[in-house]
């Protein structure tokens, strides 16, 4: 497996490591380097980038920013001479923290935890299960038995076929949606992600489940026509 890479920081000097980092690295394959976000963000969605290593300290808008900007599918890695923003760079969901100056054994390390993530991934989307922890228990959810999921917080609601009790979980909407198939789940709302083998009702703009009516947000409203297109006229 490879995985392509796009390097931002807005010290020459940094992009030069980064680079020769990337090129020794076998698994890795650089789609670009630049020295501000807003000049990468087209090459990240035409190139469907699987890793970014992204600055934090830059001028325009920081790495930080940025990084809620880009598609779900790529994966951060920060690069940055400040560790105060390590805690927030987790809380995005970094795939990790690395703190210049870089060496090529953490880079390399880095680098083979994102590896190791898209295999898992890849993995995951093959097979018809989640394995999610609730509570001090991991519970093992098959994809055909969920309706929907809901967001709360800093919870995620499994609302089950089977079940009247939705299953918590704690974790990020954005790490959910990045382990599940996107054949069958499609984000409608930044509080939902439904499983589209169980619509059966649109009223709306919204997808009924029973007595639930889950709305589709204007962001969302594109890609969910397309899917109906597709597949329901």
């Amino acid at each position: 497996m490879n995985l392509k890479c796009v390097i931002i920081d807005d010290e020459p000097l940094a992009i030069d490591l980064l680079k020769s980092y990337v090129l020794k690295t076998p698994f890795l394959e650089l789609a670009g380097a630049f020295d501000n976000a807003l000049s990468a963000i087209n090459t990240i969605n035409e190139n469907h980038v699987d890793v970014l290593f992204l600055d934090i300290n830059m001028p325009q808008i920081n790495g930080i920013e940025f990084s809620k900007m880009v598609p779900a599918s790529t994966r951060v890695i920060f690069t940055t001479a400040y560790d105060q923003y390590a805690v927030e760079g987790f809380r995005l969901n970094a795939l990790d923290y690395l703190l210049k100056p870089i060496n090529y054994p953490d880079f390399l390390q880095a680098a083979n935890k994102a590896l190791e993530w898209f295999k898992l991934t890849d993995a995951g989307q093959t097979s018809n299960s989640i394995f999610i922890k609730s509570g001090y228990r991991m519970e093992k959810l098959y994809f055909d038995n969920i309706l929907y999921i809901e967001n709360q917080k800093d919870y995620v609601k499994f609302h089950l076929e089977d079940q009247k009790e939705p299953v918590s979980s704690l974790m990020s909407m954005q790490s959910l949606e990045e382990k599940l198939p996107s054949k069958i789940f499609m984000r409608v709302h930044r509080s939902f992600i439904v499983n589209l083998e169980k619509i059966k009702t649109i009223e709306r703009n919204c997808i009924v489940f029973g007595k639930e009516y889950i709305p589709v947000s204007e962001s969302y409203k594109v890609k969910f026509a397309e899917f109906l297109n597709k597949y329901f006229f």
